[in-house]
């Protein structure tokens, strides 16, 4: 990791406080009451990113927003110039990223701002959309995943019509489910578990 990566100011929760919200791994869904105990103000702080990425005591929070459209999802492979080295090269179904302090204080509720952030610099969306949070992503089983938790976004997007804004964000477009689904292997953790999510709920 570069000084800057490593001096940036990401938000954190402490991961006592997850356990006190309930402890999982994989996918779990949403929950209102879960969502509000995570980002309580009181446990949120920021910490450099390069002490938090080593250190599984503190959780850093992310916003996973998945664009969605008539049952197709929009899909990238993350390019050599992503933040994250440890998932280059594998595709993603999700669009996020830290929240930092620009997006307010720890105190003040920034989850929210610093989501439409990070979703406006990573892609463009023309259309109108409708959200929805979907559930929470814990995987423990890698470097990676056991220092960040992931909130789950779905945002329906009326057309197909959303296109990268960063480099980082390569071989994108639309695709439906099930082909996404053949192909599981060559994404990352959090989008291979967003996928089955979405399967759950299409067979609902």
């Amino acid at each position: 990791m570069d000084a800057d990566k490593a001096r940036e100011l990401v938000l954190v929760i402490p991961e006592q406080r997850f356990r006190e919200a309930g402890f999982f791994t994989g996918f779990r869904a949403f929950d209102p009451n879960y969502l509000a105990i995570l980002l309580d103000p009181a446990y949120l702080s920021y910490r450099p990113r390069g002490e938090v990425e080593t250190d599984p005591s503190f959780k850093q929070l992310i916003p996973y927003v998945v664009l969605c459209c008539r049952g197709e999802i929009f899909h990238y492979k993350r390019g050599s110039s992503g933040g994250e080295k440890r998932l280059q090269a594998l595709r993603s179904v999700g669009i996020g990223g830290h929240i930092n302090p620009e997006d307010g204080p720890a105190s003040s509720e920034p989850y929210r701002a610093g989501m439409i952030r990070e979703l406006n610099e990573e892609v463009a969306i023309p259309s109108a959309y409708s959200e929805m949070c979907i559930g929470f992503i814990f995987d423990p089983s890698t470097p990676v995943g056991e220092v960040h938790l992931g909130v789950v976004h779905q945002f329906e997007v009326e057309s197909p019509s959303a296109r990268p804004r960063e480099s980082a964000i390569a071989e994108a477009g639309f695709a439906p489910l099930s082909e996404l689904l053949t192909s599981r292997s060559q994404f990352e953790t959090w989008s291979q578990l967003t996928l089955d999510e979405l399967q759950r709920e299409s067979s609902r």
